[in-house]
């Protein structure tokens, strides 16, 4: 879980404008930025050394009551992470507000479900097996769909496309190795 301190706002601000490509934080974005696969971009800190792939949902849809409802969320992102030493990536996301805090992030890739834990506005698998489990999944398919529910009581579904995973956490992969 040492993801969510080190790279949370400055990763999604990064992400965020290099996707824009607006302001002075497109310097930082050249700095940390070194791949774009499609819909996943790859970024690599130094100290300490971290590498990962992101991507921004291709679809979101709120809904309280059953009914769609407009809402404010912050970044909404989906990370694979990978540290010296891994050759599987650390699978996490961050939905944009505070998950209520008895549940969990629901992922379905395909036929494939699986259970992400919440701490706060992140999202993690319960262990190196299920990121595993996941990555593999992700590989293999063209769309993952996250569910959650905020602390509000707000159901999300975030529809990720898969397309240049494989790329992007190659490349991420790589840069961790050297």
């Amino acid at each position: 879980m040492a993801l969510k301190g080190q790279i949370g706002t400055a990763l999604a601000v990064a992400f965020l404008v290099s996707a824009t490509g607006y302001g002075t934080a497109q310097a930082q974005e050249s700095e940390n930025r070194v791949a774009a696969e499609t819909d996943w971009s790859v970024f690599v800190e130094e100290s300490p050394q971290e590498c990962w792939a992101v991507s921004a949902p291709r679809e979101t849809l709120n809904t309280r009551g059953g009914q769609p409802v407009d809402v404010r969320r912050g970044d909404i992102l989906l990370f694979a992470t990978y540290r010296p030493g891994s050759s599987t990536p650390e699978i996490s996301f961050t939905g944009g507000y505070p998950f209520a805090g008895d549940s969990t992030v629901g992922v379905t890739i395909g036929a494939n479900e699986f259970q992400l834990f919440v701490d706060g506005e992140w999202a993690w698998a319960g262990s190196p097996e299920e990121d595993q489990r996941i990555f593999t999944a992700m590989r293999a398919g063209a769309e993952a769909v996250l569910t959650a529910r905020s602390s509000r009581g707000t159901n999300t579904r975030d529809t990720f496309s898969l397309f240049g995973f494989t790329a992007a956490t190659e490349e991420a992969a790589r840069q961790c190795a050297e």
